[in-house]
């Protein structure tokens, strides 16, 4: 599969990443990313969370096939233009008119290549990540609660609860406050992948095997296909 060579068989290090973490494209680096500890400071405090989920994508410049899913898949423009970064910076953007979402920065610069952390484990700031999360909320009824499982569950409920947002993350610096990431590799065993979540079309379907996820992990997202993507036997979730 795409990408398997790039981190099948490595020996990962632990402990607080530098910018040659970020030097490999988006496949690499994806499955790398999970068990690592990614905190972000705030007036408010700080938030930390385990990375339980990401996805890889691929745009301009990129030596891998042409990917689709991607914002940056044909060339630079307003909103992408963080993509296009050093290694090691952050692009955030805003969809469905409601959520924001965290992407790691990867590969050279003037090449689009980033990851999208999905989900997570809080372990830190539980408390202020609950608060945020539930002030997203409607109403305050039981019904509606948000279990701790569930508070970054899906890149736009990670987004919420560490409190990211395109005006005060985007572009910036991963190797500098507010930011805060540190590996902790997991057995190759221990991870899974598959395709993307709601991502139309071929860049959805089997083709583009590029979620990687801990396997059993309860703040997984559930597998969900994109308009008119190719939906894999079994629906493969976390």
């Amino acid at each position: 599969m795409q990408g398997e060579k790039a981190w099948k068989g490595t020996r990962w290090h632990t402990g607080v990443v530098d910018r040659s973490f970020f030097m490999p494209d988006a496949l690499s680096v994806a499955p790398r990313l999970l068990g690592s500890i990614l905190s972000v400071d705030s007036p408010q405090g700080l938030v930390g969370l385990r990375i339980t989920e990401t996805e890889a994508y691929l745009g301009v410049g990129s030596t891998g096939p042409y990917d689709p899913g991607s914002h940056s898949k044909d060339r630079k423009t307003a909103r992408n233009a963080s993509m296009f970064l050093p290694p090691g910076h952050a692009y955030v953007y805003f969809t469905y008119g409601m959520h924001f979402a965290l992407n790691l920065v990867c590969s050279q610069e003037h090449v689009a290549s980033g990851v999208l952390i999905r989900s997570g484990q809080i372990v830190q700031g539980l408390d202020l990540a609950r608060e945020r999360r539930h002030a997203k909320q409607s109403t305050r009824s039981a019904s509606n609660y948000v279990k701790d499982a569930q508070l970054a569950r899906g890149p736009g409920n990670l987004a919420a609860a560490m409190g990211i947002t395109r005006e005060s993350h985007d572009g910036l610096d991963l190797l500098a406050e507010p930011f805060h990431i540190v590996q902790s590799g997991v057995a190759e065993s221990d991870i899974a992948r598959g395709p993307r979540v709601g991502v139309a079309g071929v860049a959805g379907g089997p083709a583009y095997p590029w979620r990687f996820w801990l396997k059993g992990d309860p703040t997984v997202s559930a597998f969900r296909p994109g308009r008119d993507a190719p939906v894999p036997p079994g629906k493969p979730r976390g």
